[in-house]
């Protein structure tokens, strides 16, 4: 067994059973390339790579033959692979990723010269209709040329998906690989929920005090970035509403920010239809009428007087709603009795109810409870958590 057989679904089975053509062209940004070609893998794709002689140039074949366990592709030959991964054949490659892509390789793609290995599976793979994706990477000056730009236009135009890369030190940098593998898993993924539209609010709501100091509660943010990842992941229309949070939020995702209790009453209030709203916020349950500049930190005590917050969940209208009660040292059966009680008094479909002792860092345990008191006890990674819940909502 290849060693990189070992590693085959060691992260999850989200492209088990996709064939990936990866393309490498000749950008510094090539070294990249077999770590994108292992986050392929680790979700359980077959990577074939294709190399263009400039790419070689940068970073040996042998490197992606051990990182793929699969044979590099450096030129077309009598077995015309271009054909037998990307042709009108029953096992053809369920998508062809170049990454990196130079502005050489996309205006060629562009204007349908296949002059390179690389090119020569593009022309093949739009030719058949494989869903095809390009990530950038160049110096900055390049990508402002207008040519370029209009030629990346033409590839979009083309069905092509294009990976806004990030500008970096007068360079157009490719994304994250984790974040190049997201946008692959949410092409050719699952697809589940595909068109269905999908609202995320998390974080928590800072109420202020002063000018300077906020009443807040404890939220990483990281369960609602989960959901919501997972949620793109397999197709859907995803929205995140963030208040504060400690989690890095990724740049695929489509974000609106709040502060205040009062910031997101408002955008609630406007909110368009979703089809999925999940609720996992810490909303302050006080807030207080601020005081003007700071109040005196040299008083020995001072007296605030706080005014209970409306219920937010409760003004949210249509689509599936999925409450979250977090509590502290309970039992599982007054868990459950609080996360009916939400059910019924904000109309959820079902509600999440978890302990915050049971919360670290990337795992958790929660109870999906429905209306009847029933219970679903899962444990584990909150991506595994966010896939669970997805799976309940979308029964719905």
């Amino acid at each position: 067994m290849h060693p990189a057989d070992d590693l085959r679904c060691s992260k999850s089975e989200k492209l088990k059973g996709r064939r990936i053509v990866l393309g490498v062209t000749g950008s510094v940004a090539a070294v990249e390339s077999v770590k994108i070609c292992r986050g392929l893998v680790r979700h359980g794709a077959d990577v074939r790579v294709v190399m263009s002689a400039d790419a070689r140039k940068i970073i040996h074949p042998y490197s992606l033959e051990f990182a793929s366990g699969r044979p590099v592709v450096t030129e077309i030959d009598g077995s015309v692979q271009h054909v037998a991964m990307c042709g009108a054949v029953p096992d053809r490659a369920d998508m062809l990723l170049i990454a990196p892509a130079t502005a050489n390789t996309l205006s060629k793609i562009a204007c349908g010269i296949d002059d390179t290995t690389v090119t020569t599976f593009a022309t093949t793979a739009l030719g058949t209709g494989i869903p095809t994706m390009v990530v950038p990477a160049m110096h900055g000056t390049m990508m402002q040329h207008r040519i370029v730009l209009e030629n990346i236009d033409r590839l979009r135009e083309a069905g092509v998906v294009v990976i806004e890369s990030k500008a970096e030190e007068s360079k157009v940098k490719m994304p994250s690989v984790e974040e190049i593998v997201t946008a692959v898993i949410s092409r050719i993924g699952r697809g589940d929920m595909r068109g269905i539209k999908v609202l995320v609010v998390a974080g928590s709501t800072e109420e202020p005090l002063d000018d300077v100091r906020l009443l807040t509660n404890r939220s990483s943010g990281e369960t609602g970035i989960e959901l919501a990842t997972a949620a793109y992941e397999r197709g859907a229309r995803v929205e995140l509403w963030m208040g504060r949070c400690e989690a890095m939020i990724p740049s695929y995702l489509t974000v609106r920010r709040f502060s205040s209790t009062r910031d997101l009453k408002g955008m609630i209030d406007d909110m368009p239809h979703m089809d999925i709203v999940l609720f996992p916020v810490a909303v302050s349950d006080y807030t207080t009428d601020p005081t003007p500049g700071k109040l005196p930190s040299t008083d020995d005590s001072i007296t605030l007087t706080l005014k209970r917050t409306p219920k937010l969940i409760d003004r949210v209208e249509g689509g599936t709603v999925v409450g979250f009660k977090a509590q502290s040292e309970i039992g599982d059966a007054q868990l459950v009795e609080e996360a009916v009680e939400l059910i019924n008094r904000a109309g959820c479909s079902f509600a999440i109810a978890n302990r915050i002792e049971e919360v670290r860092t990337g795992t958790t345990r929660i109870l999906i409870v429905e209306a009847d008191g029933s219970a679903k006890e899962v444990l584990g990674s909150k991506a595994k958590a966010a896939d669970v819940i997805l799976d309940r909502a979308l029964k719905e």
